[in-house]
This record gives structure tokens, sequence and C-alpha cells, in this order.
């Protein structure tokens, strides 16, 4: 069979034959269409596709290009390499923006998971007893509203019969203020009653008095919905962490699974412990606030020693904060009771401190005393009274983390 023509290019036919041939003068003609301001401008080393499908690779000398060589494509110009950046910085920043706007968002789902795993030691407790899980997180969270619903018992009565016994008290305190001689001096030289039955009368405090009204209730309705939202996510991930845990286990490449999981549930059993721990020092604390309130003739003693119980959860200030407020409202009752007072929160913090804690928490976390402040430290900048909390069970999962992953494979190095 003889050889083809040297100008003629192989071309696949459309019904398939590889037989046919098409003259390369065709396949000029396409390159001249497609690009007519080049025509008859042959590109050196370039392949060209013709509207048929075929490829003719034209050749011909540099210095027949009057414009020159073609550059580099715009893809790899600076250009839309510059574009390129600007776009990732611009997603980064939005995303950014998104983040700080959903922070409360965050914060709920974020206390929900580490109430729902300080939580799982108590569900798998029950379960070990032979109930099933289901009806085991009914019987715990039903534990979590009665506690939030004790709260609010032993709360709300006092601040509402404190409030009714202020605003009954008002026209008292007018009066003993009308005649003081002071105040009438005053009065005589500066005219304040005048002025403040103007301000009265003029609306102004109406107006003062109805946007605190409204911000104290929206202040109220807003917590009320946090506390409702963070119930039902610490219900639903009571619920699916089993399916949570194999989830992410999934994520692990196969021959890292079994060692991942032993640590992750070293982690978890971790948090538990340390949420368990925390949760029975405050039950302590509560109870001897309570017991000593009770002797000491202290009213309102429940709604104290709670108070004392819930400020004691926050690492480091809590018990500290929870003295002060119940030693200023001894002090408010009488001097002798605020003094009481504070010689046992004294006592009872050293106790704490150096007795209670360390034989509580000595079974859960294992952090130095150092990390665990400056923990504490960071997660209260970070989040206020929720980061201080979190602080140290993720500061016991970092060092774990450090000690199981990052000294063995820096030691094989």
């Amino acid at each position: 069979m003889p050889n083809p023509a040297p100008d003629a290019v192989p071309v696949a036919d459309v019904h398939g034959s590889t037989g046919a041939r098409r003259d390369a003068s065709a396949g000029a003609a396409d390159v001249t269409d497609i690009l007519p301001a080049t025509a008859g401008v042959p590109y050196p080393n370039r392949t060209a596709t013709s509207r048929s499908g075929s490829h003719a690779k034209v050749t011909g000398d540099d210095s027949s290009m009057p414009y020159g060589m073609p550059g580099k494509p715009l893809a790899r110009g600076p250009f839309l390499w510059g574009l390129t950046a600007a776009l990732g910085v611009l997603t980064a920043w939005g995303l950014a923006q998104a983040l700080v706007s959903s922070r409360s968002v965050i914060v709920l789902i974020v206390v929900s998971a580490f109430l729902a795993v300080g939580l799982n030691p108590v569900v798998e407790a029950l379960q070990r007893r032979g109930m099933n899980r289901r009806w085991a997180i009914s019987i715990v969270f039903l534990g979590v509203i009665a506690m939030f619903a004790l709260f609010g018992l032993a709360i709300v009565p006092p601040v509402s019969q404190e409030t009714s016994d202020f605003v009954s008290a008002v026209p008292g305190y007018v009066e003993a203020l009308l005649s003081n001689p002071t105040i009438k001096q005053l009065d005589a030289d500066y005219q304040l009653l005048a002025n403040v039955q103007a301000y009265i009368t003029s609306g102004g405090l109406g107006a003062t008095v109805a946007g605190g009204i409204l911000g104290a209730g929206a202040v109220v309705l807003d917590a009320f919905f946090s506390g409702f939202t963070l119930l039902v996510l610490t219900l639903y991930f009571l619920g699916s962490l089993p399916v949570i845990k194999e989830y992410m286990l999934l994520l692990v490449p196969a021959s890292r699974r079994p060692r991942t999981r032993a640590i992750g549930d070293e982690i978890l059993t971790g948090i538990g412990g340390y949420v368990a721990g925390n949760v029975l020092i405050s039950v302590i604390a509560g109870g001897l606030s309570w017991l000593f309130l009770t002797i000491a003739g202290a009213k309102y003693a429940l709604a104290l020693a709670l108070v004392v119980a819930v400020t004691d959860l926050i690492p480091l200030v809590g018990a500290t904060v929870g003295a002060v407020l119940v030693t200023a409202v001894g002090f408010l009752q009488s001097g002798t009771l605020g003094v009481a007072c504070i010689i046992f929160f004294v006592i009872y913090q050293q106790v704490e401190n150096y007795v209670i804690y360390p034989r509580v928490m000595s079974r859960s976390v294992d952090v130095a005393p150092a990390v665990s402040v400056i923990a504490a430290l960071f997660g209260g900048a970070l989040l206020g009274a929720v980061g201080a909390l979190l602080a140290i069970p993720v500061a016991a999962a970092v060092a774990l983390i450090v000690r199981e992953v990052v000294l063995p494979r820096q030691a094989r190095l």
C-alpha cells in the first residue's frame, strides 16, 4: 500500500472509520476561520483543532509573526493570582464574621455537648444495672430538670418578696427624706422637690421605667429560651452520643481507629469525671452552706445555699464570688451574721481547696495546678464563665494527646 502524501493528516470519519484522509489545506482553512487575525501566520509547535475535530500541526519561522510570540496563558498571570488571593481573603473574613455573629449559638452547642458528655457516665452506670439506655437518659434528664426547678422555686419567692417589701416601703422612705433637715435645706437652696416633680410629670421617668422593664423582660425571656434550648440540645447529644462517636471514628484511617478509640474514650471519661466531680463539690458546698445558714438563723437560707452551689461550679473564683454575695446579704440582715459568714467561708474554702477538691478530682483529670490556672484564665478571657468551666477538661484532653501521641512520635525521631 502506498504511503500517504506528507501533507495529509489522518482524520477520524464521522461513522468511526479509521482509513479516511483529509488534506492539510482543509485544516489550515479551519484554523483561518478560528483565528482570523492570524490567518496565514504559522505558529511553531502548535496544534490547532478544526471544527470537524481534526488536529493540524502548524510550523513556521518565528520571524514571520508580526506581533511576536504569544504570551503565557492568563491563568498563570499575576492578575488572576491576585484576584484569587483577594477572593480567598474575603471568604476567610466572611467566615470569621459568621462565626462572631453565631457565637451565642456555638456556645450553646459546646456547653450542651459538654453537659451530655458529663452526664453520660451516669447513664452508662444505669445501663450496667440492666436499664435500657432510653430509660436511663429519661431518668437522668428528669433529675436535671428537677434541679433547675428547685433552683427556681428557691430563688424566685425571696426575690418577689423582697421586691414587694421594697415597693411597700417606698412611701415611708420618701416621707423620711422629706422630714430630714438636710434635705429641707437643699430643697430650699436648689428646689430639688420641684425639679423631681417636673421630671415625673414630664414623662421622662415613665419612659425610663418602661424601658428598664422592657429590657429586663427581654433579658429574662432570652435566658428562658437559652435554657430551654440548652436542655433540648443536651438531650439530643446524650441520646446520640454513641452514634456520634462511631461516626467520628469513620473519619480516621482504619489502621489508627483502635488507638483513636482508646484515646477518645479516655478523654470522654476524663470530661465525665470532671463534670461529676465538680457537681459533687458544688453539692457539698451548697449543703454545708445551707446547714450553717439555717443554724445561724439567716433568711432565705436555701436560696443563698443554692447561690453558693451554682457559683462554686466556676473554677478558681466561683467559690469566692458565692461567699462574697452570701456574706453581703448576711451583713444586710445583721452584723453578727455577716462576721459569722466570713469566718465560715474562710474555713470552708481552705478545707475545699486542700482536702475535698484533690480527693474528688484526682481520679478524673490529671492536670498540673499551674496548667489549670493558666487554662482557666484563658478560657475565662475567651468565653467568660463558660470558658473557665470548660478550660480544665480541655487542658486535660490536650495533655493526654501530647503525652500519648506527640511525645512518642518525637522519641522515635
